[in-house]
C-alpha cells in the first residue's frame, strides 16, 4: 500500500493490490492434470519478462491459473521467504502496470 495511489479490494474472494490496473493478488492456484490445487499463502505478480523463466524454474513458484499466459508468477510465501525479494516483485510488477506518472512518483521526480 505504500506505493502511488495503491489501493486494495477483494476480487474472486482475494486480496487485490491495483492503481488503475492490478499489479498484485494475495493467493492463487494453479491446474495440475485437470484439477486446480490451491495457493492459498502466495503472491502473484507481473512478472518482467526476463526474469519469468527463471522464477517458473524454482519450486516455491508457479503458474497461475488463468493469468500466467499474461505473463503472471505465483510465488508461495513460508517461513524463510525472502522478503527483500518480494517486495522487489511487487516494485516490478508495480511498474509495469501503474502508469508513467505514478513511476515517476515512485521514484521521486
Amino acid at each position: 500500500m505504500a506505493f502511488p495511489d495503491a489501493a486494495e479490494k477483494v476480487s474472486h474472494g482475494r486480496p487485490t493490490f491495483y492503481t488503475t490496473k492490478v499489479f498484485a493478488y494475495y493467493g492463487g492456484s494453479m491446474k495440475v492434470d485437470g484439477v486446480y490445487q490451491q495457493h492459498d499463502h502466495s503472491v502473484l505478480v507481473l512478472a518482467d519478462p526476463d526474469e519469468r523463466a527463471a522464477l517458473l524454474a524454482e519450486l516455491r513458484c508457479y503458474a497461475p491459473a488463468y493469468l500466467a499466459s499474461s505473463g503472471w508468477v505465483g510465488v508461495d510465501l513460508a517461513d524463510d521467504t525472502d522478503w527483500l525479494e518480494i517486495g522487489e516483485l511487487l516494485d516490478a510488477s508495480y511498474r509495469r502496470t501503474a502508469g508513467p506518472r505514478r513511476v515517476a512518483r515512485l521514484d521521486g521526480q
